[in-house]
Formats: C-alpha cells, sequence, structure tokens
C-alpha cells in the first residue's frame, strides 16, 4: 500500500498511521488486530484511545484517503479552516455527517464515514492549509449550499461561513453564479440577496428568516449596534427592526443562569430608557415554528402600538470612535491591521 498524499501537521489531531513491520512508524499486523489500535480506513490506524468522533479528528482520518489532485470540501474542508460552527452532525447532533472529499476522476475506494464526490475541479481551486488539500472557501460553502436539505440550511451556512469571514456574498455569488448545470445550483443561486454577512449563530439566521416568512416583512438588521445620541454604545441587538424601533434577542440556554440573566435584564432596561421595544425569544420557541410565529406577531403588535409613546433616544449612526465589523471586508481590514482583537467585543456587545 502506497504512503498517504498527504498528512495532516496540526498538533491537536493524531494522523493515522499504516502497519510496519517494526513497529516503529505504526504497528505490527499482530498488534494493530489487537485492542490498543483503532482501525481507522482501510490499511491505517490510530491509538485506540483517540476520540474518534471529534470533528477534526475525522476529518484528519479520513484525509489519508485523499488523492494527488483532490481535497476536503464541504463543512470539513471548513471546518479544517476554522469554522468552528460546523462540526459535521446533523439532525441537531443526533447523526454524523460523512467527510466528503472532492476529485476530478473516481479514484478513491468508498469507506464508512467519507463520501466522494466527483464533479468538475480545477488544482487551482484548491489550497493545502496544515498539510491537507481544501477546496477554496467559496466553493466548499456552495457544495453545502447546492446538497443542503432546505433553503434555510443551506442560508445558514453560507452566513456561519461568513461569521469566520471565510468567504463573502460577493465571493459566494460570483462562484454561485458562474457554475451553470451543476447539482443544487438553483436552490444555491436564490439565497445570494438574502445573506447578511453579520450573523453570529444559526439561530439568529433562523430567526431572521421566521420573520420574513411568518410576518410576510422585510428582513430586520442583524447585530447592528445602537447609540445614544451622544455617541455612546447602548448595545447590540440580535435582531433590529429600525421601522418599529423593535429588538429582538434570542436567549439560548446559555442565558439561563441567574448572573446572565441579571445582565440581560439590565440590558433590556437600558434598550427601553431609550425608546427601543424589546422581544426575548426562547430556545423552546424556536423549536416550534407555530410558537415562534405566535412571539414575533406579538411583538410586533406591541411595538406598532407603543411606537408612538416612546421617545427615540437611540440612533444606527456609528461614532467616529467605532470600529465597524459589520461586513466580511471590514473584519478582514480589521484583522489585517492587526486589530482582530477588537471583533470579539463587538461580536458580544453587551
Amino acid at each position: 500500500m502506497l504512503e498517504p498524499a498527504y498528512r495532516p501537521t496540526r498538533s491537536d489531531v493524531v494522523a493515522p498511521v499504516m502497519v510496519d513491520p517494526s513497529g516503529q512508524r505504526g504497528p505490527t499486523r499482530a498488534r494493530a488486530r489487537g485492542p490498543q489500535w483503532r482501525r481507522t480506513s482501510h490499511g491505517f490506524y490510530v491509538p485506540a484511545d483517540v476520540d474518534g468522533d471529534a470533528p477534526l479528528q475525522r476529518i484528519a482520518e479520513a484525509s489519508v484517503a485523499i488523492p494527488e489532485i483532490g481535497g476536503l470540501t464541504g463543512w470539513a474542508a471548513l471546518r479544517w479552516l476554522g469554522a468552528t460552527w460546523f462540526d459535521g452532525t446533523a439532525d441537531g447532533g443526533r447523526r454524523q455527517r460523512p467527510v466528503t472529499l472532492a476529485t476530478c476522476y473516481m479514484d478513491v475506494r468508498t469507506q464508512p464515514g467519507i463520501e466522494i464526490c466527483q464533479e468538475r475541479l480545477a488544482p487551482t481551486e484548491l489550497v493545502i492549509h496544515e498539510g491537507i488539500p481544501v477546496t477554496e472557501p467559496a466553493r466548499s460553502v456552495c457544495f453545502e449550499a447546492r446538497y443542503a436539505r432546505s433553503k434555510l440550511d443551506a442560508l445558514v451556512t453560507i452566513e456561519m461561513a461568513a461569521f469566520h469571514d471565510l468567504v463573502s456574498a460577493a465571493e459566494y455569488a460570483d462562484f454561485t453564479l458562474e457554475r451553470r448545470g451543476w447539482t443544487g445550483v438553483p436552490q444555491a443561486r436564490e439565497l445570494i440577496d438574502l445573506i447578511d454577512e453579520n450573523s453570529w449563530s444559526p439561530m439568529e439566521t433562523r430567526l431572521r428568516m421566521r420573520w420574513c416568512l411568518h410576518l410576510g416583512l422585510p428582513p430586520p438588521l442583524a447585530n447592528r449596534p445602537l447609540f445614544d445620541l451622544q455617541g455612546r454604545h447602548i448595545g447590540t441587538p440580535d435582531l433590529f427592526d429600525p421601522s418599529r424601533a423593535l429588538a429582538v434577542e434570542y436567549d439560548s440556554h446559555l442565558h439561563l443562569t441567574t448572573s446572565r440573566r441579571a445582565v440581560d435584564r439590565d440590558r433590556e432596561t437600558l434598550f427601553r430608557d431609550h425608546g427601543v421595544e424589546v422581544a426575548t425569544i426562547l430556545t423552546a420557541d424556536g423549536a416550534h415554528s407555530g410558537a415562534l410565529a405566535k412571539r414575533l406577531g406579538e411583538a410586533v403588535d406591541r411595538a406598532e402600538r407603543t411606537l408612538p409613546s416612546r421617545t427615540a433616544r437611540w440612533t444606527l449612526q456609528q461614532p467616529a470612535w467605532w470600529l465597524p465589523s459589520q461586513t466580511v471586508e471590514q473584519r478582514r481590514a480589521l484583522a489585517a491591521r492587526g486589530l482582530f482583537r477588537y471583533l470579539p467585543s463587538h461580536r458580544h456587545a453587551a
């Protein structure tokens, strides 16, 4: 058996090895059959105590099957490039998705946990990252969008890739519009005008689209900072409808601790003191479209009803001292200037 064409160079994964008669570079054939080693794919092994369910380890184990011209694509490529939102699971984490290898010709043996994509692939669409070739981000994202089970799932993929600054809306559009006749391209193209590069979680994307579908309203702004009339930062709501001065906040299980709830209450009070109505969506609401539609509808009705009595003490106008980071281009520019450390404070602004 030939050595793999590529080997991961990350220190947090264990690269599979082949059987070695000397036992120095890998297990002997006899030891490979024992309890101390786990077979990862045809002819390759890792120590049995290595967690084979960890996303990066799954990718590393599949990478030994990449041919000379080929690479990771889809969720695996995005995760290997640093996009931690992509964990390789589906159905709420109950099912593992296969690692997809892109190759321009079928020369890879089908194996459990590995899926082969034999679509047109130019070598120029591959980049080597930490020892493993991956398809360029726009192609990886487009692949996910084309094969997603729904348009909403596809949009989540695009926006989470944008969250990690791997692809901008323009880069995604350019790549997708150039693909004609590819499986799933019509679905991928329909999403171009819906992309918001500033969504910070899958639930925010889903909530924004539910707003449009259930209420028939234009999409609210995602994570836009609000300021008082003196230019001080009030807060950055998950979603904001400026026409109704309505902030929509999503409370996941992380917000249920006593200390976090106290912070949230202070935040809501500050918004209301500046004339902004606040609606809170709980995890349980998001799980049921009927309940979610009801809560969103009630929030909009309440905001419209109270709008005349509220004094607007807020603005979307960003003061000169603020570092804008709502687009991929802006965040990349901050990173290039060595100001990447400011991005987390914007993404989790109080």
